[in-house]
């Protein structure tokens, strides 16, 4: 391993993530496995870049050396962010699956028993294919989630950089709630958010910010797209900072005029949501239990409004489409996880379908502590009213 000043982290907080992955490895009686996933190579070894569309990977044996396998292009990204020593590139006209092959077999794996990521996104069925075409003398096996179980709890030196992205992320909210006002254009918000957001040293994010207004706010994962803001209505944002693909997530509302009977209520019992599942959070405490109290209290109202979703998700490294961990945990009836130090949570208990043709949101980025939790963010939850 090489320890230089590119690395996201001190290399001793590498060589714990490897180590604990080792050991996990050794339960599941692994002599080696292929990382592919975008987030856990970052994890692992820091290793980030938006070509992951081409295949990449970290070969970790149970002992000795990891091997990279990535593109040509990426070898600067090796070099500069990366802990690894033994990296092996393949051209654009290179076949990357024999490599990898050739990587395993140069490591005298080639007829031992190796994990692969099956669900990885970047690894597809075709290439999977071809590379149990390839390997033939030993045993590939699927060892989904082997990587992100060390990912689940973070570390202080994680939670560190994480609190430096709620800073990008509520400086870009705050713009947001700045900017948004009558006859200003969706993607006028959306630059002031953006420009906030990295000016105060967010870097790309997983997702740009969800900027809807008036009944626009009612389509799902909408983001801008040019609509002007009209007299009276409402303009919902949420939107996630990012440092080192570490992300923290926010929902906000802003109201012009006079807000509504229903829109008041929907405000206080989103405040009320959050304020009783954030008391409710603790270690020990099933996700089940998180849900059912965060819709409980949602959907107790005289407006037709409801929580169409799960309650939260996991939160932390990301690269797109998606800024959540919420296939490591999500919270939703009946799963059986619970919560343990260390999780990183976005609640959202956001408010669909508000006298039909509303939706609004306030939501929070939480870390489980020994006896609870804590906010990463100090921004107000309030709606702004204009």
């Amino acid at each position: 391993m090489r320890e230089h000043d590119g690395l996201a982290f001190p290399i001793a907080e590498y060589e714990r993530r490897l180590r604990e992955l080792r050991e996990r490895m050794s339960e599941r009686l692994l002599d080696a496995v292929v990382v592919s996933d975008p987030e856990n190579l970052a994890y692992l070894c820091g290793h980030q870049t938006t070509g992951y569309s081409f295949f990449q990977a970290l070969v970790v044996p149970l002992e000795n050396e990891p091997a990279s396998v990535t593109r040509q292009m990426e070898a600067s990204n090796i070099e500069q962010r990366t802990w690894v020593e033994d990296a092996r590139f393949y051209s654009d006209t290179g076949d990357a699956l024999q490599m990898l092959y050739s990587v395993l077999s140069d490591l005298g794996l080639g007829d031992k028993q190796v994990g692969y990521e099956r669900n990885s996104y970047f690894f597809p069925a075709y290439q999977q294919d071809r590379f149990h075409t390839l390997f033939t003398d030993g045993n590939l096996l699927d060892c989904y989630g082997i990587v992100e179980e060390g990912r689940l709890c973070k570390s202080e030196a994680e939670i560190a950089i994480m609190r430096k992205a709620s800073k990008a992320t509520e400086a870009g909210m705050q713009a947001g709630l700045d900017a948004a006002a009558e006859g200003v254009s969706e993607n006028d918000i959306a630059a002031a958010a953006c420009d906030a957001m990295f000016r105060a040293g967010g870097e790309y994010p997983a997702v740009l910010p969800y900027i809807t207004s008036g009944p626009r706010t009612m389509i799902g994962h909408a983001t801008w797209e040019g609509r002007t803001v009209q007299p009276n209505e409402h303009v919902f944002l949420e939107m996630a900072g990012c440092v080192q693909r570490y992300h923290t997530a926010m929902m906000r509302t802003v109201v012009l005029g006079e807000p509504s009977r229903s829109m008041r209520k929907a405000e206080g019992i989103m405040l009320n949501a959050l304020e009783e599942v954030e008391a409710l959070i603790h270690p020990g405490v099933t996700v089940s239990d998180v849900d059912g109290l965060v819709r409980r209290i949602i959907n107790d109202n005289d407006f037709g409004a409801s929580l169409i979703t799960r309650a939260g998700y996991s939160i932390g490294i990301a690269f797109a489409p998606a800024w959540d961990e919420g296939y490591m945990l999500s919270l939703k009836q009946g799963s059986p996880d619970i919560l343990k130090p260390g999780m990183t949570l976005h609640i959202i208990p956001w408010m669909w379908g508000i006298d039909g043709d509303k939706t609004c949101g306030i939501s929070d980025t939480v870390v489980v502590t020994e006896d609870g939790c804590e906010s990463f963010f100090t921004l107000d939850r309030h709606f702004t009213v204009k």
